[in-house]
C-alpha cells in the first residue's frame, strides 16, 4: 500500500511459452481493454457535455452550475474507474473519512485544492485515445492469428486461386504448416502483449487514481490505536482477537485476516462479506515467517498469502502463532501495509501474554502477583502505545507530496494515540494492588470510568460525591464489583450510557451501577454467570448483599449494599 495508494500486481515470471496465454491475468487484462473504450467514450461524452452546455449558458448564470456538476462528474467518475480497475485486480486503499470545509464554497475550494482531482481528470482525458491505441494493435494481431490459424481453411480453397502478377499459387502443405505455425506464434504473442497492456493500464491507474496519500497512514493509525485500546482492556481474549482481524482488514488491501494457533487451528477470522478460504488461512504453512518479518506465499489461481509471526516475550515460554493475510488473485501488499500488519501481530501477541497474565494471577489469587501483572503490563502493553505515537510520527515525517495537509490530518491521530497511553495509565492504576489505598475508592471509580468512555465512547454518568466510609477489605470488593458490572455492560449489554453512583446513610454504603443496554431475564439465568458468582461472592465475603434486577430491553441495575464502618471516638 504505497503513499495511500493500491498494492500492484506482481506476478512470477513465466515459466514456459504457453505461461502467458493460460495465465487468468491476460483474460482480466483484455476483458479490462475491451471496456476502456466504451468506458472512455462514456466519460469523455459526458464530461465535455458538461463543460460545453456550462460554458455557453455561463452568460445566464446558470452555467456555473453545469460546470460545478462538471467538477463533481470528474470525482464521481474516478470512483467508477477505480471500480473498474477491479477487473486487473488492483484494489485501492479504502477512503478514510477526513474532516473537510462545510458548505459548497468549502466542497469547491478542497475539491480544487486536491491534487487528486487533476490526477484523475488526466486519466480520464487519456483513457479513450490509449484504449483505441490498444484496440487496434490487438485488432491487428487477432488479424494475423486469425489468417494464420485459418490457412486450411482459405489456402486449400481450389474455388478461391491465389494469383501473384501472372502466376497462379498452389501452396503445399509445408506452407499451410508453416502459416498456422506463425498463427500459433502470433497468439502467444498476443497473449504476451495482453498481459503487457494490463500491466500498463495498472501502473496508469495506480500513478493517477490514488487518492490522498494520507488516507492509508491515517487509517492504519487509527486501526493500531484502536487494537491497542482493545488490547489494554485485556478482558475477552476471543473478542480482542476478533476485533484485532478487524481492524487489520480494514484498513489493509487484505481480502481476509486470520490469526492462526501454533499447531494451524483459527484463533480469530474476519473475511469480510466473502467466504473465507480456510485452507490457505488455517494449517500448516509451506514457508514459516521468520521472526520480526513477513513472508509471502503465491496461491494457485493467482493469489497470495502473507504469514507474519505473532512474537510472545521469552519469558512466555510459548509460540504465539502466526497472523495470516489473503489477497484477491494479482493483488500484493506492499511493505507498509506489511510493517501495518507485523504491528497488528505484536498487538496480539501482547494480548495472549495478558491473558497468560492474568490467568496465573488469578490462579495464586494475591495481591503481590497482581502488582507483578501491572508491572508486566507496563512493559508490554504500554510500550505498544508509544511504539503508535513514534508511527505516526514517522508516518508524518515520510509522506512529503503534501506535507502541510498530512500533519494536519496526522496531528489528530498522534493526540489520540498520545491520549492512549494516558488510558493506559489509568488502566495500570486499576490493577495495581494499593490504587485503592493510594487514592480511595471514588478517585479508583472515577479513573476507571474516564477509561471506560474513550476506548469504548460510553457515556458515563458518575455521580460519585465523598469517600464513603468503608473498611480496606470493603472498598476492594465494591471496586471489583464495580469493575464486574461494567464489564458486562461492555461485553453483553450493548449500552450506550451508564449510571454509576456510590451513596451512603447512618449504617450502609451503596454502590449502583446501572445501563441502558438490552438486558436479560434473571430468571432464566438463575443465580448468573460466573460474573455474577463472583460479585456476590465478593459481596458476602465483605458482609454486603448483591442484587441484579433486569429485563430484555429495559437495562440491567447491579446494586452492590455494604455495612459503613462505624468512625473512630478519640477518648
Amino acid at each position: 500500500m504505497d503513499q495511500g495508494g493500491p498494492t500492484r500486481p506482481a506476478r512470477p515470471a513465466p515459466r514456459h511459452a504457453l505461461a502467458e496465454l493460460l495465465d487468468p491475468a491476460t483474460y482480466r487484462a483484455a476483458a479490462y481493454v475491451l471496456l476502456s473504450v466504451p468506458a472512455g467514450t462514456l466519460v469523455a461524452a459526458l464530461l465535455t457535455a458538461a463543460v460545453l452546455v456550462g460554458v455557453l449558458s455561463l452568460p445566464v448564470l446558470i452555467g456555473a452550475l453545469f460546470l460545478i456538476g462538471a467538477l463533481w462528474l470528474v470525482a464521481a467518475l474516478g470512483d467508477a474507474q477505480r471500480a473498474l480497475m477491479g477487473v486487473l485486480g488492483v484494489r485501492f486503499a479504502r477512503p478514510a473519512h477526513a474532516l473537510r470545509p462545510g458548505g459548497l464554497l468549502g466542497w469547491l475550494g478542497a475539491t480544487l485544492g486536491d491534487p487528486a482531482t487533476y490526477r484523475t481528470l488526466l486519466f480520464h482525458v487519456i483513457q479513450l485515445p490509449l484504449g483505441l491505441i490498444c484496440w487496434v494493435v490487438l485488432a491487428a494481431l487477432l488479424a494475423a492469428v486469425v489468417l494464420g490459424l485459418g490457412a486450411p481453411i482459405w489456402l486449400m480453397d481450389k474455388s478461391v486461386p491465389l494469383v501473384w502478377n501472372e502466376w497462379t499459387l498452389e501452396p503445399g502443405p509445408v506452407a499451410v504448416a508453416g502459416l498456422m505455425l506463425t498463427g500459433a506464434g502470433a497468439l502467444i504473442v498476443t497473449a504476451g502483449v495482453v498481459n503487457l497492456m494490463g500491466r500498463m493500464w495498472t501502473r496508469l491507474g495506480a500513478a493517477l487514481l490514488a487518492r490522498d496519500p494520507a488516507e492509508a497512514a491515517r487509517r492504519e493509525v487509527i486501526a493500531l490505536r484502536r487494537a491497542a485500546g482493545r488490547v489494554a482492556l485485556g478482558d475477552d481474549l476471543p473478542a480482542t482477537l476478533r476485533d484485532l482481524t478487524t481492524q487489520a482488514r480494514a484498513a489493509s488491501t487484505a481480502d481476509a485476516v486470520a490469526l492462526v494457533a501454533p499447531d494451524g487451528t483459527l484463533r480469530a477470522l474476519d473475511a469480510g462479506f466473502g467466504p473465507p478460504d480456510l485452507a490457505a488461512l488455517s494449517g500448516p504453512l509451506t514457508r514459516p515467517p521468520a521472526p520480526g518479518e513477513a513472508s509471502l506465499t503465491p496461491l494457485s489461481g493467482g493469489a497470495a498469502l502473507a504469514a507474519l509471526p505473532v512474537t510472545l516475550p521469552a519469558s512466555a515460554g510459548a509460540d504465539g502463532g502466526t497472523l495470516r493475510a489473503l489477497y484477491a488473485p494479482g493483488t500484493r501488499p506492499g511493505a507498509d501495509e506489511l510493517a501495518f500488519l507485523l504491528s497488528i501481530a505484536d498487538h496480539a501477541g501482547t494480548a495472549l501474554h495478558a491473558t497468560q497474565l492474568i490467568e496465573r494471577a488469578g490462579a495464586r489469587a494475591g495481591e503481590q502477583e497482581r502488582a507483578r501483572l501491572a508491572r508486566e503490563l507496563h512493559d508490554s502493553v504500554a510500550q505498544a502505545l508509544y511504539g503508535i505515537t513514534l508511527g505516526a510520527k514517522t508516518a508524518r515525517a515520510t509522506l512529503e507530496r503534501d506535507p502541510d495537509r498530512t500533519r494536519q490530518s496526522l496531528e489528530y491521530t498522534i493526540r489520540l494515540a498520545e491520549g492512549g497511553v494516558s488510558e493506559m495509565k489509568a488502566l495500570l492504576f486499576s490493577l495495581r494492588p494499593d490504587a485503592l489505598e493510594e487514592g480511595g475508592l471514588i478517585a479508583a471509580l472515577t479513573q476507571h470510568a474516564h477509561a471506560l468512555e474513550a476506548r469504548h465512547g460510553l457515556t458515563v454518568h458518575a455521580d460519585l460525591r465523598e469517600e464513603p466510609a468503608l473498611s480496606p477489605d470493603a472498598q476492594a470488593a465494591a471496586y471489583r464489583v464495580a469493575q464486574e458490572a461494567l464489564h458486562n455492560t461492555v461485553k453483553h449489554a450493548r449500552a450506550g450510557q451508564v449510571w454509576l453512583s456510590v451513596t451512603q446513610d447512618a449504617t450502609h454504603v451503596t454502590l449502583s451501577v446501572r445501563d441502558d443496554g438490552r438486558g436479560f431475564d434473571v430468571n432464566a439465568q438463575g443465580r448468573g454467570t460466573l460474573g455474577q458468582r463472583s460479585m456476590r461472592e465478593r459481596a458476602a465475603g465483605a458482609g454486603g448483599t448483591l442484587e441484579v434486577l433486569s429485563d430484555p430491553g429495559q437495562g440491567t441495575r447491579v446494586t452492590l449494599t455494604l455495612p459503613a464502618t462505624r468512625p473512630e471516638v478519640s477518648a
